[in-house]
């Protein structure tokens, strides 16, 4: 007898990278075993030339394939060289390092990701040759005449909960064939890895609705919300007080960290970040409590409770979550750590 694991992986592509897989036919005796490594043609992933194009995958999560089902599997991997080094478009090696130098501070996350349904080449719901009614009535909305996609969101979020991945939540957003979900609260790896695979889960779920799902940061130009990935963090001193909730906040805008941030934030920040629809113009940071409009929203519960997490509001939808991750945990608990709030 035999199970099926499809190999997930991350590409090389620019400025955005997009995920591939390909399914290895397992023996049942391998059941329970760790998973071995394996090989693709880097030359046709943008991530090596084609006269030394083998690379390597190597199993870092794993968990039920929901679509397959049975004993089948998904398998999120790292891209190696041939050496064992991490490949130079593997990203999650650097938030290892990071992740690790300061677990102490227990940082959590929750990543809010909001895509767009396509349907050839307009948003699901987008009349053709036209546009719909202004954006107002779409958010979070009910009825066929404000709702677009929900069967697909649905199946996505069955998919994602049957393979065990940490969804908190759903939700329609602003610009109509526009929706969320969330994942976390969890680790700076888990929430990536998870992230990653869900996103794989989206792609593969709405292809079998012959529709297609883009982490495009502005799907359509003019008066239209874009598509971002909030990304929402603590550490345990942020948990337990509002003077480290404060140094947090302070620490991202300091010196040249507004755009070390934005510029890793995910490619076409600049076409989101406006100043507009409900953001900070992607050249200036700000902070401040309930403010939909600053880089950094502190919740208003945070304030009132004198604890709790921050939401950067930048990434956007396409940001890679391993980078966003490293980049928050290296600065926020380093400043932590400087004014010994851990």
């Amino acid at each position: 007898m035999t199970f099926k694991a499809e190999y997930i992986w991350i590409d090389g592509t620019e400025p955005t990278a997009k995920l591939r897989s390909k399914t290895k036919i397992m023996s049942d005796d391998a059941k329970g075993a760790e998973l071995p490594i394996w090989g693709f043609d880097g030359s046709s992933t943008n991530q090596a030339e084609g006269h030394a194009s083998d690379c390597v995958l190597k199993p870092v999560f794993s968990c039920p394939d929901p679509i397959r089902g049975g004993d089948d599997i998904l398998v999120l991997c790292e891209v190696l060289n041939t050496d064992m080094t991490p490949h130079s478009s593997n990203t999650r090696a650097a938030l290892v390092e990071v992740a690790e130098k300061f677990a102490a501070q227990e940082p959590i996350f929750g990543i809010e990701q909001e895509y767009t349904f396509f349907d050839g080449s307009r948003p699901l719901g987008f009349p053709e040759g036209g546009f719909p009614a202004p954006q107002g009535g779409y958010y979070c909305g009910v009825g066929a005449d404000e709702i677009f996609g929900r069967d697909i969101v649905e199946a996505h979020l069955e998919n994602c909960l049957k393979a065990g991945l940490g969804l908190s939540g759903i939700n329609a957003e602003v610009m109509p064939g526009q929706w969320e979900f969330q994942v976390g609260p969890l680790s700076p790896l888990e929430v990536s890895d998870q992230l990653w695979v869900a996103r794989w889960l989206l792609y593969r779920t709405a292809e079998d609705f012959g529709v297609s799902a883009t982490l495009d940061p502005k799907p359509v130009k003019g008066d239209w919300n874009g598509a971002g990935a909030h990304t929402n963090f603590s550490t345990k001193a942020m948990r337990e007080g509002y003077d480290a909730i404060i140094t947090a906040c302070e620490s991202l805008g300091e010196g040249s960290k507004p755009l070390d941030h934005v510029k890793n934030y995910g490619a076409g920040i600049d076409d989101r970040l406006t100043g507009l629809h409900e953001t900070a113009p992607w050249n200036e940071y700000s902070y401040g409590v309930s403010n939909r409009g600053a880089s950094v929203r502190i919740p208003w519960q945070v304030e009132k409770d004198g604890k709790g997490y921050i939401e950067d509001r930048r990434p956007n939808a396409n940001v890679d979550p391993y980078v966003v991750t490293r980049l928050l945990v290296d600065t926020c608990c380093s400043a932590l750590e400087k004014a010994g709030q851990v």
